[in-house]
């Protein structure tokens, strides 16, 4: 016989909290805010190697090493998958935000195409064309 108590599934984890695949050119966007995040989190150490690596050229190679490591331990340290999940939730939480901006680019240029056209008189030109 079974016995009364089942025994809970073992599931792996889930690569990522947000499955939907992306085109190349988004995922290259979320790329880039996921390293803006370590950047800004790290933007001390940051600072420090580039305070100290200013005017320097071979010499920043052993001169500035506490703050190149420093930098580098930070942005190993910050550069995780969790990272990574909470840039994709941030790209699909500003999604509409984008596709405003993108909508009102669009309009601004149709208005700016008309004006233009109606400046010159291409619309007219292009009537007068078309009939012959």
């Amino acid at each position: 016989m079974a016995s009364s108590q089942a025994k809970p599934i073992e599931r792996l984890p889930m690569p990522s909290r947000n499955p939907l695949p992306l085109s190349a050119g988004q995922e290259q966007q979320v790329r880039d805010l996921y390293y803006k995040r370590v950047r800004t989190i790290c933007a001390d150490e940051i600072r420090d190697f580039a305070s100290c690596a200013l005017n320097r050229t071979i010499s920043a190679t052993w001169a500035c090493r506490p703050q190149r490591l420093g930098m580098n331990s930070c942005m190993v340290s910050h550069a995780t998958q969790e990272e990574q999940d909470k840039a994709r939730e941030e790209w699909f939480a500003t999604r509409d935000e984008r596709k405003r901006i993108r909508e009102e680019k669009e309009r601004k240029r149709k208005e700016q195409e008309k004006f233009h056209n109606e400046w010159w008189g291409l619309d007219q030109k292009d009537k007068g064309e078309k009939e012959r």
